[in-house]
């Protein structure tokens, strides 16, 4: 079964409502002409309610960010996977590598908000990916296998049947660097190899998008590899004729 292409926008700490609004009209204009590629909005946790409920028809909604928590509690600061889904959210991601170099985000709790994620009826979007010095030290699997591990060991192979798996190689995070199609593609494989160890099923049907730097220039080059299921965008999702120019990338493929 081929798997249907996702094109998530993680808008980051960006926005307002009117530039909110803008943008999702722009995506609401061309969204019948990506009809078969699934398209996705992380806007900033305060514009939750204010996108869900200008969203274009079928344009999922998700979250950048929850606590590991399952029950409201004395977590000043912190979001509640049922406050999100409440919202209307059905993806939230976990363990950006923003989250992990900025905020301290160990594997153990990136596991732990995975976790919570799915049992507050959430698709977690796990992100993992090495920087520049693994990349040069030779330890990109090694990392991969780490990040991954952690998870796997706490919730199971089976969990990833409701789960979507970013690869963000960081190193080509908002500097303009991309990694090859070869490059990403091997890191894809290396990711879904580790899946299918544990069961081909689900390795096949999950989903591994590609979160380095990815514009309309680069989308239809790198969709085409064969483990590559669509991208987590970043700067490119905050302007609509970018996110619909991926995402036509990503319809055009659909076709083949």
């Amino acid at each position: 079964m081929k798997r249907q292409y996702l094109v998530a926008g993680n808008w980051k700490m960006n926005g307002s409502l009117k530039a909110n609004a803008e943008l999702l009209a722009g995506i609401a204009a061309k969204r019948e002409e990506v009809s078969a590629v699934e398209l996705l909005v992380c806007p900033p946790a305060i514009y939750l309610d204010s996108v869900g409920k200008a969203l274009p028809e079928a344009v999922r909604l998700g979250a950048q960010n929850l606590c590991e928590q399952t029950k409201a509690g004395a977590f000043t600061g912190e979001l509640l996977g049922g406050m999100l889904t409440e919202l209307g959210c059905r993806y939230v991601l976990v363990g950006h590598s923003e989250r992990r170099s900025l905020y301290g985000e160990s594997d153990e709790r990136v596991a732990e908000k995975y976790k919570a994620a799915q049992a507050q009826e959430l698709i977690p979007v796990l992100c993992i990916g090495e920087t520049l010095a693994e990349r040069e030290a030779g330890t990109t699997e090694a990392v991969l296998s780490r990040q991954l591990k952690a998870v796997l060991d706490l919730c199971g192979i089976e969990s990833f049947a409701k789960a979507v798996i970013a690869y963000e190689p960081v190193w080509a995070i908002g500097t303009g660097k991309t990694a090859t199609p070869a490059q990403a593609q091997e890191a894809h494989a290396f990711i879904r190899g580790l899946l299918a160890g544990q069961s081909a099923t689900i390795a096949g049907s999950t989903r591994l998008l590609y979160g380095g730097s990815v514009k309309p220039d680069n989308a239809n080059e790198l969709f085409a590899c064969e483990d590559i299921d669509g991208g987590l965008i970043g700067g490119a999702s905050l302007k609509a004729s970018d996110f619909i120019g991926i995402a036509l990338a990503a319809q055009a493929l659909s076709a083949v």
